[in-house]
C-alpha cells in the first residue's frame, strides 16, 4: 500500500509506539496518586508536557492536554465567548475553516452571536487587507487556522494576530495548527496566538490527544471540564496517559529531524507537481505552500471514481477533509472553483516517510488511468 493521505492521519512512529506500550504494561499508574507509583506516572507526565511545549515552543505550564484538536477547537472558541459573557458578540473567522471550527461558529450564530467569514481567493489565501476591514471594537475573537488541511495554503498567523491585538485590542486571537505543527516553522511564544490548537495523530503519533496552548496573558481562561482539577484545573478526568506519552514521543522524535523533514516534503511535493504540470487535463488547486498538502483535479472524472482507481492500483488518496464525509468541499466552493474541478477534486498528503518512488508511481497511475477516463 502506497498511503498519501497523511492529512487525515498518519502512521505513528516506533517512538510513539514504544512509549505507549510501555504506558499500558509498566507505566499505567494515575498521575493524580500519592504512592510511588503514581508520583512516578506524574514525573512522567511533566516530561510529556515538556517535549510537546518543546516541540511547540511554549512554556510547559501553558499547555494543556486535551483528546485531540477538535476539542481543543472547541475549547479555544467557546472558552472565549464565555470569559467574555454578554459584553460584545462579533466573531471572525474564514470560510476555509475546519468543520471543528465552522460548526462552533454555526452554533454561536444560533445564539445571537454575529459571525464573519473570510473569504479566501482563488489559491486559498486569505489576506491581512481582508482581515483588516473585518476587524471592529466589539470583536472578541478571531480564528484563522495555520494551514489549509485541502489546499496547503498557509497562512500569516502571526501578522494577522498582531494585527488583531492592534485593532481589536479586547480580542483574542485563535489559530487551528494541526495541519500546521511540524509543518510549517513557528514557536508559541513569538507567533502572538493567544490560544494554538494541536493534534497527535497528524505528526505521528497515536488518535486520542492532542493540546490547546493558552498564553500566560490569560490564566484565568474558562476551564472545559470540571472535576478533580487535572491539567492545572483547565481540564479535569484521569489523564489518558499512553495517548499523551505517545503524542510527547511523537514530538520529540518530529522536533528533532524537523528541518530535515519538512525539506524532504517540499522537495518531493514540488517535483511531483512540476511533473503532473506537464500533463494536460489535470488541474493543481490552491497555493500548495505547506510542504505535505497538495489538492489535484481532473474535470469530468468525478472525484469517487479517482480514488477507486488508484486504490485499486494500491494508493490511497483522499477526497479533502476526512471529518467532512459526502459534502462538496466547502473550501473549493469559497475559493470560486468551477464545480467540474470541484467535483473531479482530490487531495494528495505526504510525510516524513513518503518516498520519490511511491509518488513517480502516482504519477503514473494519473497519466494512464486516470486522465484517459475524463469525460
Amino acid at each position: 500500500m502506497i498511503y498519501l493521505d497523511n492529512s487525515a492521519t498518519t502512521k505513528p512512529c516506533k517512538e510513539a509506539y514504544e512509549a505507549m506500550t510501555a504506558a499500558l504494561t509498566e507505566n499505567w499508574g494515575n498521575p493524580s496518586a500519592l504512592y510511588s507509583f503514581g508520583i512516578d506516572a506524574a514525573g512522567l507526565l511533566r516530561s510529556a508536557r515538556h517535549k510537546v511545549a518543546n516541540a511547540m515552543g511554549a512554556e510547559p505550564d501553558r499547555v494543556f492536554f486535551t483528546s485531540g484538536g477538535t476539542e481543543a477547537d472547541n475549547w479555544a472558541i467557546f472558552g472565549t465567548v464565555k470569559r467574555y459573557g454578554k459584553k460584545n458578540k462579533h466573531i471572525i473567522t474564514t470560510a476555509i475553516e475546519h468543520p471543528a471550527v465552522l460548526r462552533c461558529m454555526n452554533e454561536l450564530e444560533h445564539q445571537g452571536y454575529e459571525i464573519t467569514y473570510l473569504q479566501p481567493d482563488e489559491l486559498g489565501n486569505i489576506s491581512l487587507e481582508t482581515l483588516k476591514a473585518a476587524l471592529r471594537k466589539d470583536t472578541v475573537l478571531v480564528s484563522v487556522m495555520m494551514v489549509n488541511n485541502e489546499t496547503g495554503a498557509v497562512m500569516p498567523i502571526a501578522q494577522m494576530a498582531k494585527l488583531t491585538h492592534k485593532l481589536s485590542p479586547d480580542a483574542l486571537f485563535h489559530t487551528d495548527a494541526v495541519q500546521g505543527f511540524l509543518k510549517v516553522p513557528f514557536t508559541a511564544k513569538t507567533l502572538g496566538a493567544d490560544l494554538i490548537s494541536v493534534s497527535s495523530h497528524k505528526i505521528h503519533g497515536p488518535k486520542g490527544a492532542g493540546a490547546l496552548y493558552i498564553s500566560p496573558k490569560h490564566k484565568s481562561f474558562p476551564a472545559l471540564l470540571l472535576g478533580g482539577g487535572q491539567e492545572g484545573g483547565f481540564r479535569s478526568g484521569t489523564e489518558g496517559t499512553p495517548a499523551i506519552f505517545g503524542f510527547a514521543a511523537a514530538c520529540e522524535a518530529g522536533k528533532a529531524t524537523f528541518a530535515e523533514d519538512i525539506a524532504k516534503e517540499k522537495a518531493l511535493l514540488d517535483g511531483l507537481v512540476e511533473k503532473l504540470c506537464k500533463l494536460g487535463g489535470l488541474t493543481v488547486n490552491g497555493s500548495h505552500q505547506a510542504p505535505h498538502i497538495l489538492s489535484l483535479a481532473i474535470a469530468g472524472l468525478p472525484t469517487q471514481n479517482s480514488i477507486n482507481i488508484l486504490q485499486d492500483a494500491g494508493i490511497c488518496v483522499s477526497a479533502g477533509s476526512a471529518c467532512a464525509k459526502g459534502h462538496r468541499s466547502h473550501v473549493m466552493t469559497a475559493m470560486g472553483l468551477k464545480p467540474e474541478l470541484i467535483d473531479g477534486s482530490f487531495r494528495v498528503s505526504i510525510c516524513k516517510d513518503t518516498t520519490q518512488e511511491e509518488l513517480d508511481l502516482l504519477a503514473e497511475v494519473i497519466e494512464k488511468e486516470l486522465l484517459p477516463r475524463a469525460r
